[in-house]
């Protein structure tokens, strides 16, 4: 795997610190438009509390942070509907709580922001280099740090660190990579959107002793999962 940006980002509660409380309120009524379309862990829902998405996206987009809507982070790339990255978590937690999570495509780290709340390690990729000094920034902001970032090709996956108890892609490939299977760990699951530009299907993948199982969770639309390093 090239070589690249590491940090370690180390956990510690309270990120919401210092966030005033129209943001907290705003925050609560998203969580609970979030109930209302059917994510019922209240372990999902607790990390959207306490995670203040507006320290993700630029001032100027401020007014929007907690709307149920994605919102352009630059670099043609996006932070995720937070129905969506609530959703994904919830999948990703159903088997059990995993100690080790893969994500790619850090983007501006609200994901891995919300996972570092439900899991003990997250380990996300990167390969647009700008962002990554971005998402650690604003992962410190957040005080979060068991999150550990890598400039890379989100292909490739992150093999130091494998097996994987759950890998989840916030970008879309038009099949699954092979070198993720091989990261996941047997009994370890993945949640991705799987398909071409504009629509894809969001899947749930076990990987179990006798193979790989899969079904579908819901259709969605992510920007594409590109090969290499920017």
């Amino acid at each position: 795997m090239a070589s690249g940006d590491k940090s370690m980002i180390g956990r510690a509660r309270g990120g919401s610190e210092g966030v005033g409380m129209t943001s907290r309120r705003t925050r609560e009524r998203l969580v609970e438009a979030i109930a209302a379309q059917g994510v019922n862990d209240a372990r999902v829902l607790d990390a959207l509390r306490e995670v203040p998405r507006h320290l993700f996206i630029d001032e100027a987009l401020q007014s929007r942070a907690y709307d149920n809507t994605p919102l352009p982070i630059g670099h043609g790339q996006t932070i995720s509907q937070p129905w969506v990255v609530a959703r994904m978590s919830e999948l990703l937690l159903e088997p059990g709580v995993p100690e080790r999570v893969l994500e790619i495509g850090t983007g501006s780290g609200y994901q891995a922001a919300i996972l570092a709340h439900l899991v003990p390690q997250v380990y996300t990729v990167e390969r647009i280099g700008a962002l990554v000094p971005q998402a650690r920034q604003r992962l410190r902001q957040a005080r979060l740090y068991n999150v550990h970032i890598r400039h890379g090709d989100g292909y490739q996956g992150w093999p130091e660190y494998s097996p994987y108890d759950g890998i989840i892609l916030t970008a879309a490939p038009h099949s699954i990579p092979e070198p993720l299977l091989d990261q996941l760990a047997v009994g370890g699951r993945m949640v991705a959107p799987i398909g071409g530009a504009g629509y894809q299907e969001l899947l749930v993948i076990d990987k179990t002793a006798e193979g790989i199982e899969q079904h579908r969770a819901a259709g969605v639309t992510f920007v594409p999962m590109v090969h290499g390093r920017g």
